[in-house]
C-alpha cells in the first residue's frame, strides 16, 4: 500500500479523509480535481482517537456508518459506481521526516531496505513492522534529502478494514497534510500551510515539489479543560409539562423542584459554554505558537518572511484568522486552500466548509 501521493493513471477517482469529529468524501472525473460531488458525516465523540498504536478506532460500527454513508453519497449509481478510494488517514496516526543519505541506490527496491534501516533509530515503533515509503526531495553528490513515511502496519489495517467494512476498497493511503499539499500549484514561491483540528495541528513549507518543513503535533486542550457535567439533572427538556417533571425521580435529598433544575440546567449551559470558550483560547493559542513558530522557520530559510497563510482542517480560515489576531501574530494574509473555482454545482450546494476538503481535493489531484 502506498502511502504517498501517486500520480493519477493509478490514483482513484474517489477520495475520504477522516478525522477525529468528522469523514468527508469526494469525487473527481479528471485530472483537475474539480471536485463533482462531497459529503460529510460526523463521527460521535471518542469513536476515533488518532495514535501510533493500535486502537485507533474505538467505535468500528460508528466509523463504519459514517464511511458508508459519505462515500454512497459520491460513489455514483449503475456502472458509473466507483469504489475503489483513496484514504486520507490523520497525520498522528504517521510519521514523516527527513532523512539525509551521503548516498542512496536509485533503485527503490534497493534503496527501501537501506531507508528502513535508518528509520529504525528515529521511530517510536518497530520499523520493520510499518509501512514505509519515501520520496526525494533533493539529489547533489554525496547528499540525498528524502522525506520518509511510515505507518504501524497493524494501525494502517484500522483504517484499510472500516473502509472495507463499508464496501469499498483502499487503493492509495495518504498522511492528511501531504494530501493537501498535493492540491497545491507547482508555482515557484514557497508557501506556508497549516492544517488545524481540535485535536492536532500541522504545519508546513512547501516550494514547488518539494516540502520544506513538515511538523505535526497532538493538541492538548482536551486534558486541561475538564468537560463539564452534571450527571443529576432531570432528562427532560425546559418546556416539557409540570406532568412529565413529576414523573422523574427525585435527585437529590428531598427531591428538586422545576425551578431548582432549569437553574442548574442554565447553570450547566453557562458553564459548558465557558468551558467551550477557554477551549477555544488555548487551541488559539497552540495554533498561533505553531505557525509563528513556522513563519519564523520560513524567514531564516529563505530570507523572507511569509506574506499568506493557506489553511487546511476542521477550523477554516476565519477561524484561524481570529486566533493569529488573539495571539498577536500579524502580517500574514489567511486563505482557504480550496477556492470557489475547485467546485463543481454538486460539490457546492453540499455546503461542506471548504477547509475540509483540502486533503480530499489534493489526492484527487494530478
Amino acid at each position: 500500500m502506498e502511502i504517498l501521493p501517486k500520480t493519477l493513471g493509478t490514483r482513484p477517482r474517489l477520495a475520504v479523509e477522516v478525522r477525529t469529529d468528522s469523514i468527508v468524501a469526494a469525487r473527481a472525473e479528471d485530472a483537475a480535481a474539480v471536485l463533482t460531488a462531497v459529503s460529510r458525516a460526523d463521527v460521535p465523540e471518542g469513536a476515533l482517537v488518532p495514535g501510533l498504536k493500535p486502537g485507533n478506532i474505538l467505535d468500528t460500527p460508528a466509523v463504519t456508518a459514517a464511511l458508508r454513508k459519505v462515500l454512497d453519497a459520491v460513489a455514483g449509481t449503475g456502472r458509473e459506481r466507483l469504489r475503489d478510494v483513496t484514504v486520507i488517514v490523520p497525520d498522528s496516526a504517521v510519521r514523516v521526516l527527513f532523512v539525509d543519505f551521503d548516498q542512496l541506490p536509485s533503485k527503490a527496491a534497493e534503496a527501501l531496505p537501506v531507508v528502513r534501516f535508518r528509520l529504525k533509530k528515529l521511530l517510536p515503533f518497530d520499523a520493520d513492522d510499518a509501512m514505509v515509503s519515501y520520496q526525494v526531495m533533493s539529489s547533489e553528490k554525496g547528499a540525498v534529502k528524502l522525506l520518509a513515511i511510515a505507518m504501524p502496519k497493524t494501525v494502517l489495517e484500522e483504517y484499510e478494514s472500516a473502509v472495507v467494512a463499508a464496501g469499498y476498497l483502499p487503493g492509495a493511503v495518504l498522511p492528511s497534510t501531504l494530501a493537501a499539499l498535493a492540491g497545491l500549484d507547482e508555482a515557484p514561491s514557497p508557501v506556508l500551510m497549516v492544517n488545524a483540528g481540535m485535536g492536532a495541528v500541522t504545519t508546513a513549507i512547501a516550494q514547488g515539489e518539494t516540502l520544506l518543513l513538515h511538523r505535526s503535533f497532538d493538541l492538548a486542550v482536551d486534558a486541561a479543560v475538564p468537560p463539564v457535567t452534571h450527571s443529576v439533572l432531570p432528562l427532560v427538556d425546559r418546556e416539557s409539562t409540570a406532568q412529565e417533571w413529576a414523573q422523574q425521580e427525585a435527585l437529590g435529598p428531598g427531591g428538586w423542584d422545576r425551578f431548582d433544575a432549569e437553574a442548574a440546567m442554565q447553570t450547566s449551559v453557562v458553564e459548558t459554554a465557558i468551558a467551550h470558550e477557554t477551549e477555544m483560547t488555548m487551541l488559539g493559542r497552540e495554533v498561533a505558537q505553531a505557525v509563528s513558530v513556522a513563519a519564523a522557520y520560513f524567514e531564516d530559510s529563505l530570507q523572507r518572511p511569509p506574506d499568506q497563510l493557506l489553511v487546511a482542517g476542521t477550523l477554516g480560515a476565519d477561524t484561524l484568522k481570529s486566533m493569529m489576531e488573539e495571539s498577536g501574530v500579524e502580517g500574514l494574509q489567511v486563505r482557504e486552500m480550496v477556492d470557489v473555482t475547485m467546485l463543481g454545482p454538486g460539490a457546492t450546494t453540499a455546503r461542506v466548509p471548504r477547509s475540509w476538503l483540502a486533503g480530499v481535493r489534493g489526492a484527487l489531484r494530478n
